[in-house]
């Protein structure tokens, strides 16, 4: 698989190594940054570049850090078809794929570290969208609310 991969500030320090885990793992690094440490950069720009290669299909899965995860987490569900979730445990991250098709993973790299992160990274790389059902039913309600909501006005 091919996946985007991405951080800000504050998940730079562990990007390199799951860019390098990534590719042991046989699959295709795509390295959308930040590529030098900038204490000004924003995760939402890092977010966007990653849920634009999922969603263009340039990419198959994404991986985005920031300090927390929560902030990339928000920022990248903005776009349509995106799923990201914060992960912190491998269930969630295995489980997140198999009955939610997410596509991004995201974790916060003052949360984590490295050993962590290659865990759910290789969680979430290794699991498959479930067969069952009611997966598929609940996925398709939840594009039903994306689709519906997508144009509504924010107040």
């Amino acid at each position: 698989m091919k996946i985007a991969i991405a951080a800000d500030h504050a998940g730079l320090p562990l990007k390199p190594e799951i860019v390098e885990f990534v590719r042991s793992l046989g699959h295709e690094p795509v390295d959308l940054g930040a590529h030098e440490y900038d204490a000004d950069d924003d995760y939402p720009d890092f977010a966007a570049l990653v849920a634009k290669a999922v969603q263009d299909g340039a990419a198959d899965r994404g991986i985005l850090g920031c300090g927390s995860g929560v902030g990339a987490s928000v920022a990248a569900n903005k776009f349509r078809g995106i799923r990201a979730a914060v992960c912190h445990d491998t269930y969630s991250a295995a489980q997140g794929v198999e009955h939610d098709d997410m596509n991004i993973l995201c974790f916060g790299a003052r949360i984590i570290g490295p050993e962590t992160a290659k865990s759910l990274v290789e969680a979430f790389l290794g699991a498959e969208f479930g067969t069952h059902p009611r997966f598929q039913r609940r996925l398709d309600k939840i594009l039903a609310i994306e689709a519906e909501n997508s144009a509504a006005p924010v107040k």
